[in-house]
């Protein structure tokens, strides 16, 4: 595959330019070299590592961690570092469900308070974000 624009690179990888400028920015991406005319030449490797970065965003993973994880991967790692990672991140993503799940119950509690009472004043849902009486 040849050198690809900026434009292209996005069309490849279905992101935006300004995606690619982002990750750029943030050190997931080198700045690739320019043209003579001072474009900028993504050589093919950038499509794989953009789609890398794609993918462990659709996994949960934080472009901080994403940043981690490509300089793991950037440095010949043992699997069972990158394993390790991959476990944290699950841990993490458990933690999150189960504290959602909590959000859920005290919203059906809220809905079902609401539901009875029936008028805006004195609204159990309003009273309790007004109060911050919501308990996880």
């Amino acid at each position: 595959m040849k050198n690809l624009t900026i434009g292209q690179l996005a069309k490849e990888t279905g992101t935006h330019v300004e995606t690619i400028r982002y990750y750029e920015r943030r050190g997931l991406i080198a700045e690739p070299p320019r043209r003579a005319s001072g474009y900028r030449e993504f050589p093919s490797e950038y499509v794989e590592r953009i789609r890398f970065i794609k993918h462990a965003q659709a996994l949960g993973f934080t472009l901080r961690e994403i940043s981690e994880l490509l300089a793991l991967a950037d440095g010949n790692p043992a699997c069972k570092d990158v394993r390790r990672f991959a476990e944290e991140k699950a841990k993490d993503i458990e933690t999150r469900i189960h504290d959602l799940h909590k959000i859920k119950e005290v919203l059906h509690e809220l809905i079902k308070k609401c539901l009875i009472k029936g008028q805006l004043s004195g609204c159990p849902i309003i009273e309790s974000l007004t109060q911050h009486k919501i308990r996880k």
